[in-house]
């Protein structure tokens, strides 16, 4: 009996303690306007990792965005949740969204700009994340899919940028050292917020600049097709089978651009 007890308790002090997702805090300033997010990653093993820059839906950085990054990150990836509204901006309902995502559109410095300088602060987390700054990619969600695109125009040096029930318009034309990111943009078949119009002066935009991209239609999906919590029968509507395709799509993405580093 006590060498059953000895060796129970032997093992439960050998058995490592099992590590948690980490959601650490982190605050940055462009000019004299600071903004709050997120470093989002698995500490179980410190293997070195792509890091990612999340551009969340236009409720910005919440509790629900967090959860997503979460399950984004699992053991793949560094995922920093960017927050382009400012520190302290926190919609509480749609109207509020709008105001605060027009705000963001409006700034001197531009929205690309907001996401790009979200890049450099997740590149300055080497050290103190298991982050490999050499395979750096985007993802965003519906206004935050806009913002990554967007991102790419500017003609940001990352691996790729991915776009989900993202806007498709262009804030601003592609720079002059063109589109270096590839493109994925995943879009619900049925989405009313995405014209004819909007379509196709997307794909001239990404022909002319010679960019790496793709476009998928999900049959049957309208828009916010990723956010579990959107159920009502309206252009925003949860689809789990697009969903859970679309994520696959993304990983499939990153790992051969990440493989090509």
């Amino acid at each position: 009996m006590h060498r059953l007890l000895a060796a129970a308790l032997l093992l439960l002090f050998a058995t490592p303690v099992f590590a948690a997702m980490q959601a650490r805090p982190v605050e940055w300033k462009i000019g004299k306007q600071a903004f709050a997010g997120y470093v989002v990653y698995d500490d179980a093993a410190m293997d070195r990792r792509p890091g990612i820059v999340m551009v969340p839906n236009w409720m910005g950085v919440n509790a629900a965005a967090v959860e997503k990054a979460k399950r984004i990150a699992g053991d793949k990836y560094v995922i920093l949740l960017a927050d382009v509204y400012g520190k302290g901006v926190h919609p509480r309902d749609h109207a509020e969204a709008m105001k605060a995502l027009q705000s963001a559109y409006a700034a001197p410095e531009g929205l690309a700009a907001r996401a790009a300088k979200a890049v450099d602060v997740l590149k300055s987390q080497q050290g103190k994340a298991p982050l490999d700054v050499s395979r750096m990619g985007a993802i965003g969600f519906c206004f935050g899919g806009g913002a990554v695109l967007d991102l790419a125009r500017s003609g940001a040096d990352i691996a790729g940028v991915v776009s989900f029930h993202g806007n498709l318009k262009a804030s601003a034309k592609p720079g002059p050292e063109g589109i270096k990111a590839s493109v994925l943009v995943l879009n619900g078949a049925d989405d009313a917020s995405v014209t004819g119009e909007d379509r196709s002066k997307f794909v001239q935009q990404m022909n002319e600049a010679k960019a790496d991209w793709q476009l998928v239609d999900f049959g049957g999906t309208v828009h916010c097709f990723t956010e579990p919590e959107e159920k009502a029968e309206s252009n925003c509507r949860y689809n789990e089978r697009s969903a859970t395709r679309a994520f696959r799509m993304m990983d499939d993405f990153f790992t051969e651009r990440f493989g090509k580093k």
